[in-house]
């Protein structure tokens, strides 16, 4: 996402918490790592906030993926004056990666990525399955008064038994207060045109 653009989402669900100093179910306190929003590589933090791992992944990594995807696509379109930049599954420049970057990246790590039918609402997402890693969501933002429409990842995890919404474009995590204002936050999610996703462990 771009700077200065504004989730549709409601960010007031979760509630504050620095990553830092926020307290776990056993009253100590929770290390988050927290990775902030540049040009539109919010993806490329998501992942690396859904793993808690710094350069997790990495742009280089995610561009390869990315160009992999172009040239095993059997359907690719043909080559115009552009498509150096504004290619299939990424913008060169400022990054803007899809969910087929998201689920090559995820499954190269062992991890499986399952779409949530929304349909379903978010109370029937198993949030104590023990190969639960966590969830991955995509908005629809805007900016310049609406002019400006695009979307943007972001990573939703426990943390210690803590949920977080871990926002690149937040100043810092953001700590639920429980299980069901998680589930909350989502079913507003999905009812203003987000997608979710669902990242499990895959044995």
């Amino acid at each position: 996402m771009e700077p200065g653009a504004k989730s549709e989402a409601k960010q007031g669900e979760a509630r504050a918490g620095s990553g830092a100093g926020a307290s776990g179910s056993g009253g100590g306190s929770i290390k988050v790592y927290h990775e902030r929003q540049r040009l539109q590589f919010c993806l490329l933090h998501a992942l690396n906030n859904l793993m808690q791992e710094k350069e997790c992944f990495t742009r280089v990594e995610l561009d390869e993926i990315a160009g992999n995807l172009v040239l095993n696509d059997p359907n690719k379109g043909q080559w115009t004056p552009l498509s150096f930049i504004f290619k299939p599954h990424h913008n060169v420049i400022t990054g803007n990666y899809d969910v087929n970057v998201l689920i090559t990246a995820l499954e190269a790590r062992k991890k499986k990525v399952v779409w949530h039918d929304r349909r379903k609402g978010a109370s029937s997402i198993d949030l104590n399955a023990e190969a639960l890693v966590g969830l991955m969501i995509n908005v629809p933002v805007r900016r310049f008064r609406g002019l400006w429409t695009g979307r943007h990842w972001v990573a939703i995890r426990s943390i210690d038994g803590v949920w977080f919404n871990l926002d690149s474009d937040l100043s810092e995590p953001k700590q639920f207060k429980d299980k069901e204002n998680v589930i909350g936050f989502l079913d507003s999610v999905l009812s203003q045109g987000g997608e979710l996703m669902v990242v499990l462990q895959d044995e």
